[in-house]
């Protein structure tokens, strides 16, 4: 079997890949930090609005193949926004229980912004609702009395809520499980450009600061570190997008793939923040240089991953605890 993008897909990623770069510089994840200005921020919706990104797959008709590139630029750019929740997750699963909220309109306006619940609520403060996946169902609240929480990423603008009441969104476990499994895709796939993010930044350091009168970026061991890491990236890319090519032919083997994609992307993103600090040096932490924005996004967002329930999916789908037993 052979993956590839079609020549709509390459276009449509590319765009939305020119647009983050003007939208979404440094400067703009710097602003959603605590303090910042956050009109860019909304500013920053307002054009993700205009191309469409929140109602991507009812309105454009994208499935998961077609998002996951985009959800892979959102990650390079660190967009401090909850796109991943609201296009991926919260747009296609009101879709299918026919928005008994009556939410959709708002979200393709752009109006309506879905944060998920998971502990945290990450980008809590900037979204309109909550959505909650509990076991076989789901239900979606306001943010009232919800907490501001500190995390290593400030610009995650994070809250605790509390737990839901009254009538479920729904109680079908297949709606809720595609749910939950679209927001592993979507971590996965942010990981990822996240990770290139981290490596493009690096690359670009090392072939300029010099020692002993050459780059460092000629050194062998920044080469092999730097290497290292590149190919973790290059192996867990081609799982995320497997795994989004399962979930758009609802494939029976969709969760083991996108507990593999998780995996993969989690430990490859860790990977490239660890490879890319340490070729920086000491400045490599420091919040005057933009490395650190990224390097924060990719261990906040990897923290929302349970490893421990995707390896034990995994695990489940290879029979490898039969084997043992």
């Amino acid at each position: 079997m052979r993956f590839g993008w079609t020549a709509d897909q390459v276009a449509l990623r590319e765009a939305v890949r020119d647009l983050l770069a003007s939208a979404c510089p440094p400067s703009v994840v710097r602003a959603a930090w605590p303090g910042g200005d956050e009109s860019s921020v909304e500013a920053l919706w307002s054009a993700l609005t205009g191309m469409g990104i929140p109602g991507a797959v009812g309105e454009l008709g994208l499935d998961e193949v077609d998002l996951v590139s985009l959800l892979e630029e959102t990650g390079y750019a660190a967009v401090p926004l909850p796109v991943v929740e609201t296009a991926a997750v919260a747009a296609p699963l009101l879709a299918a229980t026919g928005d008994p909220g009556g939410h959709l309109p708002g979200i393709l306006a752009g109006r309506t912004r879905v944060a998920v619940a998971g502990g945290l609520v990450p980008y809590g403060r900037r979204a309109t609702l909550v959505l909650h996946l509990d076991g076989p169902a789901a239900w979606l609240s306001t943010l009232d009395g919800a907490v501001d929480e500190t995390t290593v990423d400030g610009s995650l603008a994070a809250v605790r809520v509390p737990k839901p009441s009254g009538e479920p969104l729904t109680e079908d476990a297949e709606l809720v499980g595609l749910a939950a499994d679209r927001l592993a895709l979507g971590a996965a796939a942010q990981l990822v450009g996240l990770g290139r993010r981290m490596l493009d930044l690096t690359v670009g350091y090392v072939r300029e600061r010099r020692q002993f009168g050459v780059p460092v970026g000629s050194f062998q061991a920044v080469k092999h570190h730097l290497a290292d890491a590149l190919v973790r990236l290059e192996f867990a890319a081609p799982a995320v997008y497997a795994a989004a090519w399962a979930l758009a032919g609802r494939r029976p083997e969709r969760g083991r793939d996108v507990s593999t994609a998780v995996l993969l992307a989690t430990e490859a993103a860790r990977e490239a923040a660890r490879t890319a600090i340490q070729c920086h040096g000491a400045i490599g932490y420091t919040v005057e240089y933009d490395l650190h924005l990224y390097a924060k996004r990719a261990w906040a967002v990897a923290a929302t991953c349970d490893t421990d329930a995707h390896l034990a999916r995994v695990a489940e789908a290879l029979d490898l605890k039969g084997a043992a037993a």
